[in-house]
């Protein structure tokens, strides 16, 4: 894809032109398996283990806010370490930095057979964290540049986020019936053999970085560490306004040090010599809007995946084996709908799929936030509209904020779309933990609740599902105005550059995604 950028023209996020690209998905057979390893991790973690929380809840003797730190430390880690492993990555080698996550990834793994304590239990979890802010960045970086034709990238993207997205809609359930024989440490055990299939597919199936393909600037140290403390402490903070209350100054101080590292964190990016996010690049609307609609799909799928579970189990008294059948309906469409991905873009183009898919998730959200207390019908409902906005957002928002990014940015770009869609799962969680600890009357994990526990509990799930859509919904608008301002070349916002979004194996030429380019640095 060529643009013209201040009288010349130049290759943004062209491929490297390395001669034995492959042509074919079935050529890049190992490096792909190794990549949907990784993926497979990412998803399949979170979701297997929010069907064992009730389970866990009772052996470890934890609270409701315990619970939310056992899921909530793996997004703060996650979320806010990826952008500094993803310009490390761009650096130093992508493939080496993700080899060495893989490594912690299996060690944590192993260390969940020992945890006795819930304390052991986030320890670990936050070391899987860590893990996933090596590896996931690279997967979709690695993907991307693997292949010189775009129709080959969806495809490979799509592929990923199958596997990725399979791995989602049967953890729970598989999740649940593993839990009818098997201990829950069992389901966070399979992180093991993931880590070895993706170790062996990348290092066999993936050449080393070239040292052309790598940055030579230096990080920016103090970038990373304001904006990994940003995001640290945006997340920690409604737990603290449960947990101390909103008469202790400690959750306000630590809100007002979230704003504080985020202002300082954007004054340092715009004025460093080598900023470790390019504010410029980021405010493109191609890259932007991207980035909502992933926040807006991962805070919706996060946040309700959270409620529903707790629902099935504690309110409606399902077996982990009923509440996995339960969410069945997810399963289906996540399944299922990646043969309509294509056709979708083909007909729509990138920008319009995403945006369409987005505005599902929403309103699966508001269904459950009105009716999901109503009945299952309903809840299946939600299930079914944020899975097939979810699997839709997987693929083409991120294909978007790849073709909007320069080549040797890939990994750091790859790390922003991951960091928007952990950030706001953790905010999710955050929201319908922290309403749920503070409407709900006494310990969630007590059996036989009384007549006002379970009234305390439906109003807080009403109250998170509606906030949730709210939140959600803002993300989407916000990402389809940044998208329609791109299209209607506004100057400074624009790309000049036209040309095949998907290419022969894709969309027409001359979609939406041609129309908004890659054109400026200046946003």
């Amino acid at each position: 894809m060529k643009v013209r950028r201040q009288g010349t023209v130049e290759g943004v996020n062209a491929p490297t032109g390395q001669a034995g690209s492959p042509q074919s998905l079935r050529e890049a057979g190992t490096a792909l398996a190794g990549l949907s390893a990784v993926f497979l991790f990412e998803m399949l973690d979170n979701s297997i283990l929010n069907v064992a929380l009730p389970t866990i809840g009772r052996e470890l003797s934890a609270s409701t806010t315990v619970l939310q730190w056992v899921t909530g430390v793996y997004a703060v880690a996650f979320g806010g370490l990826m952008p500094a492993f993803g310009a490390l990555a761009d650096r130093v080698g992508r493939r080496k930095v993700m080899l060495i996550g893989l490594v912690l990834l299996g060690a944590a793994g192993l260390a969940t057979g020992f945890v006795a304590t819930a304390g052991q239990l986030i320890a670990v979890r936050a070391a899987m964290g860590v893990a996933a802010a090596m590896t996931t960045p690279g997967s979709l970086a690695l993907a991307f540049r693997l292949f010189d034709e775009d129709g080959l990238r969806v495809r490979a993207t799509t592929l990923i986020s199958t596997v990725g997205l399979v791995g989602l809609a049967v953890g729970p359930t598989a999740g649940g019936f593993v839990l009818a024989f098997a201990p829950w440490q069992a389901l966070l055990l399979v992180n093991v053999p993931i880590a070895a299939l993706a170790f062996v597919g990348i290092r066999r199936g993936i050449p080393t970085d070239r040292a052309d393909e790598l940055r030579r600037d230096p990080i920016d140290g103090a970038g990373a560490l304001l904006g990994t403390a940003a995001i640290v402490f945006a997340l920690v903070a409604p737990t603290l306004f449960v947990d101390a209350g909103t008469a202790s100054p400690l959750p306000w101080l630590t809100l007002v040090a979230a704003v504080v590292t985020a202002v300082l964190f954007v004054v340092r990016e715009r004025g460093a010599r080598s900023p470790l996010i390019d504010l410029g690049l980021v405010a493109r609307p191609l890259v932007s809007s991207g980035l909502a609609f992933k926040a807006a799909a991962a805070l919706a799928t996060a946040g309700l995946g959270y409620l529903v579970t707790l629902q099935f189990q504690l309110d409606w008294g399902w077996t982990p084996a009923r509440a996995a059948l339960g969410m069945l309906p997810q399963v289906v469409v996540l399944v299922a709908g990646g043969a309509l991905i294509r056709p979708l873009v083909t007909r729509v183009g990138l920008e319009r799929a995403a945006w369409l898919g987005a505005a599902a998730v929403v309103c699966g959200l508001g269904v459950y936030g009105t009716l999901g207390r109503s009945g299952y019908v309903w809840v299946a409902l939600s299930l079914v509209l944020v899975a097939a906005g979810m699997r839709v957002v997987g693929v083409v928002a991120g294909t978007n904020v790849m073709r909007g990014l320069p080549a040797d940015r890939t990994t750091v770009g790859a790390a922003l779309v991951d960091t928007a869609g952990e950030v706001t799962a953790g905010i999710g969680i955050a929201v319908a933990g922290t309403l749920l600890a503070a409407l709900f009357p006494g310990d969630i994990t007590t059996p036989g609740w009384s007549a006002h526990q379970t009234a305390g509990f439906r109003e807080a799930v009403t109250a998170a599902g509606v906030t949730l859509t709210v939140l959600a919904a803002g993300l989407v608008g916000w990402g389809i105005l940044r998208a329609r301002r791109g299209a209607e070349g506004i100057p400074g916002t624009a790309g000049t550059g036209a040309g095949s979004a998907l290419g022969p194996a894709g969309a027409p030429a001359g979609d939406t995604l041609g129309a908004t380019g890659t054109g400026t640095d200046e946003a």
